[in-house]
């Protein structure tokens, strides 16, 4: 079984990933953030480094998916490759970060990769508002994330309900992150685990609107 962890930068898919996995017992599966060498350069020159950057985030999230695919564990993953492409790349490109040259090659290359892999048997997006995504950028005090401008926090977000709601196929579970504070609330936890719970394992009866397009 393979569930996916969605969100912009700084929405607490690392935190929801391990605690997902200690709680089920799943493998947990995280984005190699801090050993992408091009990130860095990247937010110092957006326009220089964005074909970089993102060839290097698809080969890594091919890898992951395929390794995933072969698996004989229960996974849990912190990032997919379909955001990378839909939220990431497709935002890039929108601020003119990309040639249509570098941006064809780019799409013609994952659409290839598709041919191969599977979607997520869930995915889970966690869904927060800017403020609180700076408030937690600035928490976890990453250098190279700390000169982000509100209007890209903004514009990703806007990508990433565009991309959930109107574009993804799998199953979708969304989860309103601003009111949870899942790491230090065991009852905020709670209340992801027994969505899981009755979505995959249909162990509760559903309870009001649970505000999930596939659930």
């Amino acid at each position: 079984m393979h569930i996916a962890i969605a969100g912009n930068i700084g929405s607490g898919k690392s935190t929801l990933t391990r605690l997902l996995a200690r709680h089920y017992g799943w493998e947990a599966r995280f984005e190699a953030v801090d050993h992408n060498p091009y990130l860095e350069d990247y937010y110092n020159d957006l326009e220089r480094w964005s074909f970089n950057l993102e060839v290097y985030f698809l080969k890594e999230r091919f890898r992951d998916l395929i390794d995933i695919q072969h698996s004989q564990h229960d996974i849990v993953q912190d990032r997919t490759i379909y955001e990378g492409v839909y939220v990431f790349m497709q935002n890039n490109k929108a601020m003119g970060n990309l040639s249509d040259r570098d941006y064809n090659t780019y799409m013609e290359l994952f659409e290839q990769m598709m041919t191969v892999v599977r979607l997520p048997d869930l995915m889970i997006y966690l869904k927060a508002s800017v403020p609180h995504l700076v408030a937690n950028i600035q928490r976890r005090g990453r250098d190279y994330e700390q000169q982000m401008q509100l209007d890209y926090l903004k514009n990703l977000n806007n990508r990433y309900d565009d991309f959930i709601f109107n574009n993804y196929k799998g199953r979708v579970m969304v989860v309103e992150k601003d009111e949870l504070d899942f790491e230090h609330q065991p009852k905020h936890l709670a209340q992801i685990t027994d969505r899981i719970d009755r979505t995959l394992f249909g162990l509760f009866p559903e309870i009001g609107n649970e505000h999930a397009r596939h659930e």
